[in-house]
């Protein structure tokens, strides 16, 4: 700040010695002493201009008006504090939105993929009359690999049947486990970071050998086996299996994207159903990657001509009218879902409005404040200051207010990320969502644009003041021209449009939030308390679940303190861990019992006192009851939507006593009850046909057996204390029934209402 003072006295000693050798000499003319020095200083000239046009003339000297600029704008700022915590109140809003909802944005749409030349990657479906099919049949995929030209090489891979649980050096971990083919990660352009992998295979499929391989994360392999070199070549166990490591992937990569748990990879291995395009063939997702001369609108093209000659191997009807075409996405933009995309887009509109909004107020603020500062800036003028000059002090003004606003807008982004953490982590799997250098570089850039916007053009207005006017005794206003009243009109019509917009845009928001707060559930969320629990099913290969497991674990259950009733079942309404789609098929003759003899339903196994916690209404016959039992005659539930479906006459009576099969093996299922409709997938989602059946019935012969209870089951229970202060209690109930159940997730139905 002194770098240039002593300089500068220099100057002020010179002139001052000049004007006094002036007078001097006047006086030897015989001027008197009171008449020689006012006539000096009207010769020389106005010595504060002489002065600063000789320092305008160093090098350098821009910096220190710079800082005196500095200076004299915090001094402003100190001077008027309630008007200072305004503006950068106001800025810090409009910035600290548009940052919370641009790191969303960067982490969602702008992520950088952990693979090679991403932009190169592209992912296959088929799609026909009835819908998508986002997975595929192998027969398809090899298909598309002897006739296609646009591809370099084409993976593929699909979940491994049931939860896996990873045994290491820590215990049992339940892990994602991906059956992956063995030239996916050659697709990917990825090697492991240890060990060598899996030997590649033209068809995709392992080795005889090789299936009994694994490949684990960076993240599993440091946390479960303390990122240990000679863990290559060790067998471990998953879900009770034996496997040998033989490789450990780069830290960083997931697959598939985005990863919500830690990952293992295993080489999928060619099963029977693997070549037949009917039956329970599996069916797997495809990554692919375009060759260095196609484009994904000619690979589109190329798979779009070849798609009928893949349809026409299909000898079922049904299943040909789902394959009649084929997509191709670009991998990084089907991460994204459509309705995520455009929310997303939404929400950053409506920020970048707000902020705009607020640029506008502050600028109308500035403008007001620069009216009252007008005598303030003539008298600056009248003493020599350029409108450049005042300009550039006004300018830095603006730009410190804007700063102060940018490092307070980085704790409202802070804040904001963090009061919607849960949501971002539900909806966008976005757990840790921190502003990261496109971010900060967008605040830095919205940061200088906001001080322009705000500051310029009343800068300008207040550097274009009068100074004759403006010094006139009287009131501030008395140099404001017809120009500056225009312009606060249309910074006035400016706001009042902009914030019109935004507040039509938030009520119809808060209308739709109200509205779906108030969609009727058909069930009750009130003091209901829910464990989503990864069955380890492999600890009871041998054994049935009900008896061993489930029978035990509930009545321990519903003998703590505070349980009213406790249920367990496949998954709770509006959940999203396992839902399921089963198809069953009618019996009996009567013309009025169904419309279709196929029927597809949402499939959801329960124990008897679902209908006590969850307050399910009976429209016709009953709920499941104890006298229901493996040995009795097996029985469902249906809902209001299946008799609407599949009735002819929708009449629920006709429906009661119906026969339904595929509920068991050479077994029938009488429908002994009819529910009212309740909302199942999502609150915004109409009823669908739902069919419950009675847990305890099923047996390992049931064809439903694994998939009702060997994968996943949900605890609810209705209890009369604290949701919260019952879980540790229930944690230790469930590890003493199993280790692997200590991990269960708690989370209270008002919760997953208010997630939905």
């Amino acid at each position: 700040m002194r770098l240039w003072r002593p300089r500068a006295n220099d100057v002020d000693e010179e002139i001052a010695t000049h004007i006094s050798i002036a007078t001097a000499d006047r006086i030897a003319r015989g001027t008197s002493p009171e008449e020689a020095r006012p006539a000096a200083l009207r010769e020389f000239g106005n010595p504060l201009l002489v002065g600063e046009t000789t320092r305008r003339m160093w090098a350098g000297e821009w910096l220190e008006h710079i800082l005196q600029d500095i200076r004299y704008a915090w001094r402003q700022m100190r001077r008027s504090p309630a008007f200072t915590l305004t503006v950068i109140a106001i800025l810090a809003l409009g910035l600290g939105a548009t940052l919370a909802m641009f790191t969303v944005v960067e982490n969602v749409l702008l992520q950088v993929l952990p693979y090679r030349d991403a932009h190169h990657l592209v992912t296959i479906y088929e799609f026909g009359r009835r819908g998508d099919q986002p997975r595929v049949p192998w027969l398809d995929i090899q298909q598309w690999r002897s006739s296609s030209r646009s591809f370099e090489s084409i993976g593929f891979y699909r979940a491994a049947n049931g939860r896996s649980f990873l045994e290491g050096d820590s215990g049992a971990q339940q892990v994602s486990h991906q059956l992956v083919s063995t030239n996916l990660f050659h697709v990917l352009g990825i090697s492991p970071a240890l060990g060598s992998g899996v030997t590649s295979t033209p068809e995709g499929f392992a080795n005889t050998g090789d299936e009994q391989t694994v490949i684990l994360s960076d993240s599993v392999w440091r946390d479960y086996f303390g990122a240990r070199q000679d863990v290559i070549g060790r067998t471990v166990k998953i879900s009770g299996k034996p496997y040998t490591v033989v490789g450990v992937m780069p830290r960083g990569f997931a697959l598939p994207l985005p990863a919500t748990s830690l990952e293992i990879w295993t080489p999928v291995a060619l099963q029977p159903e693997d070549d037949d395009r009917i039956g329970q063939t599996p069916f797997y997702s495809v990554i692919a990657r375009l060759n260095t001369t196609a484009t994904l609108s000619s690979a589109q093209a190329e798979i779009k001509t070849l798609q009928p000659q893949v349809a026409a191997q299909y000898t079922d009807q049904y299943r040909r009218d789902l394959v009649t075409s084929a997509g191709i996405n670009d991998y990084a933009g089907s991460l994204v879902k459509p309705e995520v995309l455009h929310t997303l887009l939404a929400l950053f509109a409506a920020s970048a409005l707000l902020w705009i909004i607020a640029c506008v107020n502050v600028a109308a603020l500035l403008l007001a404040r620069g009216t009252v500062r007008q005598r303030e800036i003539a008298v600056r003028g009248a003493l020599g200051a350029g409108r450049l000059r005042i300009v550039q002090q006004l300018l830095l003004e603006g730009l410190m207010l804007s700063f102060g606003g940018s490092l307070l807008g980085l704790g409202v982004a802070f804040g904001l990320l963090s009061l919607f953490a849960h949501g971002l982590s539900m909806e966008l799997n976005l757990h840790h969502a921190t502003p990261g250098w496109r971010s900060i570089a967008v605040l830095l850039a919205l940061t200088l644009f906001s001080a322009l916007v705000s500051a310029l053009w009343p800068a300008l207005s207040s550097a274009r003041t009068s100074i004759e006017p403006a010094l006139r005794q009287g009131a501030p206003q008395s140099g404001v021209s017809r120009a500056q009243r225009c312009t606060r009109s249309l910074l006035v019509v400016t706001q009042i449009s902009l914030a019109l917009v935004l507040l039509v845009s938030c009520g119809l928001l808060l209308r739709t939030i109200y509205i779906l707060r108030h969609v009727p559930l058909g069930f009750r969320t009130d003091n209901i308390l829910v464990g989503s629990m990864a069955i380890p099913s492999y600890r009871f290969a041998d054994q049935d679940l009900n008896t061993t497991l489930y029978a035990p674990l509930l009545q321990r259950i519903r003998a703590v303190p505070g349980v009213e009733a406790a249920n367990l079942m496949t998954e709770v309404p509006l959940g999203h861990h396992f839902n399921m789609v089963f198809s069953f098929s009618a019996e009996g003759n009567s013309a009025d019992a169904v419309r279709r003899r196929d029927i597809r339903a949402q499939f959801r196994a329960v124990n008897s006192d679902a209908q006590r916690v969850l307050g399910f209404t009976m429209l016709r016959g009953r709920y499941f009851n104890q006298d229901d039992t493996a040995g009795s005659q097996a029985v469902v539930v249906v809902n209001r939507e299946f008799v609407k479906q599949y009735s002819q006459s929708h009449d629920p009576d006709k429906v009661m006593g119906q026969s339904l099969m595929g509920f068991a093996k050479d077994r029938r299922a009488i429908v002994v009850g009819i529910l009212d409709d309740t909302r199942q997938i999502s609150i915004t989602e109409q009823p669908v046909p739902e069919i419950q059946v009675y847990f305890p019935q099923l047996t390992p012969t049931s064809g439903t057996y694994q998939a009702a209870g060997g994968v996943a089951m949900s605890l609810a229970l209705r209890t009369s204390r604290n949701p919260s202060s019952i879980v540790p209690e229930l944690r230790a109930i469930m590890t003493h029934a199993s280790p692997e159940l200590a991990n269960t997730e708690f989370t209270t139905m008002t919760q997953i209402f208010e997630d939905s």
